[in-house]
């Protein structure tokens, strides 16, 4: 049985994705270990997916949350939020060299934890990519000033790496690039969403989107009896956005309000610390950990960060968006959608308020049944993609290569 590792850190839409990607090669006979913060031991393991723990034992959604909060530029937040948790990959080189050790493939996570200790070990990889903004236009002819830009930038994202190269007595490298897979980087986004950008290498795939079904979900009463009782609610679902540090009534007060001047019923994720002592109307409800693949299906439309699996949770399963991003990566997958159609102009984080969250739902009311037309008719172009047994497939074709190549 040939034997898989992958290392991913962040947050839940940081994991999700190589959950879907992990049970599929399992199906496929592969021996897989997933390692990642030890607080999504449980997580992984309910799916029946080996788990390594990786890093110190912290809350990472807090910890994320706390940086946040700190700063409303997206670009600084992202900034800091990724120098936090570069800390801790270079600080678990040693658990995750000893994890690669007798392994036959790598997949290198978004993060590109692995791939340094895959190289020292001479073990193959595969790369995946979810900001297709860091993927590298090869193939485009480079000006002075794009190659002068562009060495700036490889050098500042090839530093934390170098860091580990180093530990391991290796010179230090230009670009991350070069410690790249040179055979695959899949790209879990839809061709349908996402146009190819004809100055990628062939190795980047666009696979599709990776998902499951969850079809054993059943809500508990309490939910099943709200979603029969009225129209579609919409749905808030702010990711670690709405991980508080410390009790945020008056911006769960400024949703709440909103839905209510509006005349939404509302299913409320999040705000665990506030929702505690909290009095929703009767037209609103708050949930806890309830699977995109069932909530999204029976919303109206969902107001959400734009991680990169939430944005793709309402292409899958046909639901529009009022998207509410926080960090520049998820104001990428925010422009996504609004390029599609599917969901209304961004809000600014910084700027939100209970008047543009009404502007938002008067605007998503008023163009409602386009969006969620174009939603429906992507959903069903994104189903048939098969996009997590497309990325086996490839994996399965560059582990025939190596094997031809070894000899």
């Amino acid at each position: 049985m040939k034997k898989i590792a992958m290392f991913t850190m962040g947050t839940r839409g940081d994991v999700q994705p190589y959950i879907f990607l992990s049970k599929e090669l399992i199906r496929n006979g592969y021996e897989v270990t997933l390692g990642s913060h030890p607080c999504w031991r449980k997580p992984v393991e309910d799916k029946g997916i080996h788990f390594e723990p990786i890093g110190p034992d912290i809350d990472i959604e807090k910890e994320t949350a706390v940086i946040r909060g700190k700063t409303s530029n997206p670009v600084l937040s992202l900034l800091k939020t990724m120098n936090f948790i570069m800390r801790i990959i270079q600080g678990s080189t040693n658990e995750v060299y000893k994890l690669c050790e007798k392994k036959d493939l790598i997949v290198v996570t978004h993060s590109m934890i692995g791939a340094v200790e895959a190289g020292v070990l001479g073990i193959p990889t595969v790369n995946v990519t979810l900001q297709t903004e860091m993927i590298g236009e090869k193939l485009k002819p480079q000006t002075f000033k794009d190659k002068l830009i562009g060495g700036m930038i490889a050098k500042q994202v090839a530093k934390p790496y170098n860091k580990i190269r180093k530990v391991y007595g290796l010179k230090p490298v230009i670009s991350a690039d070069e410690i790249m897979s040179d055979k695959l980087n899949l790209i879990p986004i839809s061709h349908y969403v996402l146009e190819r950008n004809p100055y990628w290498e062939e190795k980047n795939v666009l696979t599709g989107y990776w998902f499951d079904e969850e079809e054993d979900y059943i809500p508990d009463e309490k939910l099943k009896a709200f979603m029969e009782a009225g129209e579609p609610p919409v749905v808030l679902a702010l990711g670690a956005m709405s991980f508080e540090d410390r009790s945020e009534k008056q911006k769960l007060d400024m949703f709440v309000n909103a839905f209510m001047k509006t005349g939404c019923r509302a299913v409320i994720q999040g705000f665990q610390k506030t929702i505690r002592d909290y009095e929703l109307p009767e037209t609103m409800i708050a949930c806890g950990s309830v699977p995109h693949s069932w909530l999204f299906r029976h919303a109206k439309f969902v107001i959400h960060h734009c991680g990169f699996g939430t944005s793709a949770a309402t292409l899958i399963y046909g639901t529009p968006s009022i998207p509410v991003p926080h960090i520049l990566d998820q104001l990428g997958f925010a422009m996504q959608l609004h390029g599609n159609d599917v969901a209304v102009e961004p809000l600014k984080s910084k700027d939100l308020s209970e008047a543009s969250v009404i502007s938002a739902i008067e605007e998503m009311n008023r163009t409602y049944d386009v969006k969620k037309k174009n939603a429906v008719e992507l959903s069903q172009k994104i189903q048939k993609e098969g996009g997590v047994k497309e990325a086996v497939r490839l994996i399965k074709e560059i582990e025939t290569l190596n094997e031809i190549s070894r000899g």
